[in-house]
């Protein structure tokens, strides 16, 4: 027997809220559902944002430096910033990261010279930070920033997120809609979300070797 040959199977917001409804045994009837469905989405997806790194939203970007310039703003759609370069004479040098009190207590803000640490101030727009200002404008720092995820806005959109979230996009749904519209079903909807959530988001990881190796520097003779 052949197979359909086909993997472009694709849901669009309105079939994610036929879906979840049905999971709590009712029908969508009325515009108000499906308005409300589409704020408990767009709902959702913030908390994805708070629960962890989601792989399909890191984007890398870069900055030109300007001379004696130590901030930049970064995109709205930044939720952090996970790692970064700078880019001189086609090599790459890692910038450290700061805290917001190892950043404000560097004694000379204005010293200019190859950047080598950053701080990210997580404000409505980030803010990137870095020190020491750049000694020229001709070097770019290189970033990968987590970012949002895009909204829910018609009914008619697909969702920016790989097949593998779609089983779990859909528990979520039909867990938010339950604190609404059918609380008896509460619980068992969200142990399935969660179930689904954990299995989404372990396959949704680096899988980098990591290797752990202790330091001897204190261990010296005294």
């Amino acid at each position: 027997m052949a197979t359909s040959g086909s993997t472009n199977f694709e849901l669009d917001v309105s079939d994610y809220i036929e879906e979840a409804f049905e999971r709590c045994g009712l029908e969508v009837r009325t515009g108000y559902d499906l308005k409300t469905a589409k704020r408990s989405l767009n709902l959702m997806l913030a908390d994805w944002a708070n629960r962890g790194l989601n792989q399909w939203t890191i984007k890398q970007r870069s900055i030109t430096m300007v001379q004696g310039d130590g901030e930049y703003d970064l995109g709205t759609d930044v939720i952090d910033v996970l790692s970064v370069v700078v880019r001189r004479d086609s090599t790459d040098y890692a910038l450290e990261r700061l805290s917001r009190s190892d950043y404000i207590t560097i004694p000379n803000k204005t010293t200019q010279g190859r950047p080598n640490q950053f701080f990210l101030d997580r404000q409505l727009t980030p803010n990137l930070k870095i020190w020491p200002l750049p000694d020229n404008s001709t070097d770019v720092i290189y970033y990968d920033a987590l970012t949002r995820m895009d909204d829910a806005d018609t009914f008619v959109n697909t969702m920016d997120i790989p097949f593998r979230f779609y089983p779990c996009l859909a528990a979520g749904l039909s867990y938010y809609l339950s604190l609404k519209r059918a609380p008896q079903r509460t619980q068992l909807l969200k142990a399935v979300y969660e179930e689904e959530f954990q299995r989404a988001a372990e396959e949704d990881r680096d899988r980098a070797s990591f290797n752990v190796a202790p330091k001897y520097d204190y261990y010296g003779a005294r």
